[in-house]
């Protein structure tokens, strides 16, 4: 090789290095928006984080606490934040009252097969099967996932009418135990333990899962700006992949994972907040509909059911369309979600 190849290979050389390193320092920024404050579960944003998972993508990742699944797909499909974290449903009601809007979000992701809510009461009120609750108070913020799919569960058990009453979510539980409302409906992994730091035992709570009862709702999904969708598709796949990793951490130590919810919130109490991890993995992520269909996967038949259900019941503007809601391309090769340990 001559002298002028010999600096054309060396000029060669050094740019594609100052590439990879201008590249290197200048990870894709995502800005991530969770359904709600810094709990248990919301290790599974957290520890890639914290661990440089994200980092390791190519991404820059901040994650901020939520005050909803309604806020968190509002503040994406605003382009205030690139992803976020949301009840299906709420994705589902947005896309069909907004049916004109070119910036509605879609769903990557299924991190919560099943749907989380439930209907809990006190012995005490003698409910113990969904047919009890004809006839009675029940309690619960107007927005609540659980309130809202109601009448999918009532339909599906037969349950006669209630009578409703809203409060502030830091009331819900407290209402119950004094004996405000009969029942209340939330995510069991929430309402369960706070009922317990009011007072209630356990043993003397009645809970009835909506999967446990005729409901195959999904849960939570990850869900992504159409801006993100069209621009950069590569930083999703990035995303899901460097989450998937974490999530496996999280479910095989869950008492580990907590740790860096504490870092983000140091107010947080460990052994509840592991509590709450756990019954979330055992309820909504590691579940057997969870298992027979795969981490972060969904099943067309049943995403379609969902959708006619939501399209029903909440009385959207349009028909839910299905295909128009989730997009599973970005997803890990199915090897790589294979995350989920046998019960």
């Amino acid at each position: 090789m001559n002298k002028r190849s010999l600096l054309q290979a060396a000029l060669a050389l050094a740019c594609s290095g100052a590439f990879s390193l201008a590249h290197a320092q200048t990870p894709t920024p995502i800005k991530f928006q969770l359904d709600w404050r810094f709990e248990g579960p919301s290790a599974f944003f957290l520890l890639p984080t914290a661990k440089g998972y994200f980092k390791d993508a190519g991404l820059n990742v901040t994650v901020d606490a939520g005050n909803g699944s309604g806020g968190a797909v509002q503040r994406v499909a605003s382009g205030a934040y690139d992803m976020g974290f949301a009840d299906l449903a709420a994705v589902m009601e947005f896309h069909a009252n907004n049916p004109d809007a070119q910036n509605k979000p879609v769903a990557v992701m299924m991190v919560y097969n099943n749907t989380p809510a439930s209907v809990m009461a006190l012995k005490k009120s003698g409910i113990a099967k969904p047919a009890d609750l004809a006839g009675k108070k029940m309690g619960a913020p107007v927005f609540d996932a659980g309130r809202r799919a109601f009448p999918i569960f009532a339909k599906a058990n037969g349950v006669g009418n209630v009578q409703w009453i809203a409060m502030d979510p830091p009331l819900r539980e407290t209402m119950l135990v004094r004996g405000d409302v009969d029942a209340i409906t939330g995510f069991t992994f929430t309402s369960l333990l706070n009922l317990e730091a009011r007072g209630a035992k356990a043993s003397d709570v009645v809970v009835l899962p909506y999967p446990d009862y005729g409901v195959k709702l999904y849960g939570n999904v990850i869900i992504a700006s159409p801006k993100l969708v069209k621009e950069n598709p590569e930083a999703i796949k990035a995303f899901l992949k460097a989450f998937t990793k974490g999530a496996k951490e999280v479910i095989a130590n869950p008492g580990a994972a907590i740790a860096h919810v504490k870092e983000r919130d140091g107010i947080v109490n460990t052994q509840l907040e592991t509590r709450r991890l756990q019954l979330a993995i055992d309820t909504v992520i590691n579940s057997p509909d969870a298992r027979a269909e795969g981490f972060g996967q969904t099943k067309p038949q049943r995403l379609a059911l969902m959708a006619s259900q939501v399209s029903d019941t909440f009385a959207t503007k349009s028909r839910v369309n299905a295909d128009a809601v989730w997009n599973g391309s970005f997803l890990p090769p199915a090897a790589d979600l294979n995350i989920l340990p046998r019960k």
